[in-house]
């Protein structure tokens, strides 16, 4: 089962890469993650959010493909607990279908991303840094593979 990343953003600072990098790099093969990185929507002195969210919404669809099982990550989400991940995961890979988790700009997820969403997840009421969330996403995927693996890393 590949899981993708799809999340806004280019040219992240070297700390984000390599904290999605760490752990992306191990997953094993049979659940690899890949990030697809979105280009942002251009922001100036009076750029209109709606359309900066809805142009970035445009780029993240064309990027799932289709028969894909879309996971948005969004603060009215549910809130998963690492064994609801591991629970998910599972479920995930026995239907062997693709799965993408879709990561907003810093305004957040379109609405049409929203309603493509299969689920809706929240890491948190808190609200993070869109950079950071990827590191976040990859660690609890990380955690919960290990859960449902047996691996010492999940105590």
């Amino acid at each position: 089962m590949q899981l993708q990343v799809i999340a806004v953003g280019e040219r992240m600072p070297s700390w984000v890469r390599e904290g999605y990098a760490e752990y992306a790099r191990r997953l094993p093969r049979e659940c690899a993650l890949v990030l697809r990185e979105i280009a942002p929507a251009r922001r100036g002195r009076n750029y209109d959010i709606e359309r900066a969210v809805a142009e970035e919404g445009q780029r993240i669809l064309a990027a799932v493909a289709e028969g894909t099982h879309v996971v948005a990550l969004h603060v009215s989400g549910k809130p998963w607990s690492t064994a609801d991940l591991a629970q998910a995961l599972e479920r995930w890979s026995r239907r062997g279908a693709k799965l993408a988790f879709l990561i907003g700009g810093p305004d957040g997820l379109s609405r049409a991303c929203l309603e493509r969403a299969d689920e809706t997840w929240s890491l948190s009421r808190l609200t993070f840094p869109h950079a950071l969330v990827r590191i976040l996403l990859a660690e609890q995927i990380y955690r919960a593979w290990s859960l449902l693996h047996r691996h010492p890393y999940h105590r």
